[in-house]
């Protein structure tokens, strides 16, 4: 004799439907976030690609709007301040420890002082007076990137004014720390100068992160609200005449 499959109907349990309705809601709200950030990273990816590619062009005096210069070439002339370096903790640098060295430049236009992000140190360099050649006497023009300053992290201690090194570039709070008025809410993270050669703090590489995860979270939080919606269906698919 063949076995007859018992017919069964969909019967979904009030608890069921209260429990899985609000979570696949809020699985495909989660993923359609995700898609507007989606695009919103594009079009940032995009205008970040178009400022790095722009011709250097004089930092203004006045900056009212520093996000509007985040990522951009700049020039800046004026004379380093090399008796109020500061160092900022850093990431390892092919496989050293160290800093990276910020130095304040007076402006030649007499707008005040820029802090120039010059490159990394190890931590037997960090004294000044282990590397002479990193002193950069008298006029100087140099073509950087303008860079913002970032708040700090959860887990980052915070910055302690009086320390042998700064944990986060915060340039009014480092300005005043060692007597400088009127700074610039930006860094300029100088460019290598190739007339420089291999001499100590020759400017950085530029790096800029943006990583774009969103199409992935958004494409595992759809599929997990219709993986649910296939659970749910198929676990409340009863035989006729079993109680609900």
């Amino acid at each position: 004799m063949t076995a007859t499959a018992e017919p069964r109907r969909f019967r979904p349990s009030l608890w069921a439907t209260l429990t899985t309705v609000p979570a696949v809601l809020v699985m495909l709200a989660l993923g359609t976030w995700q898609v507007q950030r989606l695009h919103w990273k594009d079009e940032l990816i995009h205008r970040v690609e178009q400022r790095l590619h722009a011709a250097p062009a004089p930092l203004p005096a006045t900056i009212a709007d520093p996000a509007d210069f985040e990522f951009r070439p700049v020039t800046l002339s004026g004379r380093f301040l090399n008796d109020k370096e500061m160092r900022l903790i850093a990431r390892p640098h092919q496989g050293q420890v160290g800093y990276e060295v910020l130095t304040p430049l007076e402006r030649a236009d007499g707008a005040g002082v820029v802090l120039v992000n010059r490159g990394f140190v190890p931590m037997d360099k960090r004294d000044p007076a282990t590397r002479p050649d990193s002193r950069v006497e008298g006029p100087v023009t140099l073509t950087g990137m303008v860079r913002l300053p970032q708040p700090a992290g959860w887990l980052q201690p915070d910055n302690r004014p009086g320390a042998d090194a700064w944990m986060r570039i915060d340039p009014p709070v480092m300005a005043a720390s060692v007597g400088l008025p009127n700074v610039a809410p930006v860094v300029v993270e100088a460019l290598p100068d190739p007339s420089r050669g291999s001499a100590p703090l020759n400017g950085i590489q530029p790096q800029v992160e943006l990583p774009n995860n969103h199409l992935q979270y958004a494409i595992t939080w759809y599929s997990l609200a219709a993986t649910l919606i296939v659970v749910y269906v198929l676990s409340q698919r009863r035989r006729i005449g079993t109680p609900s």
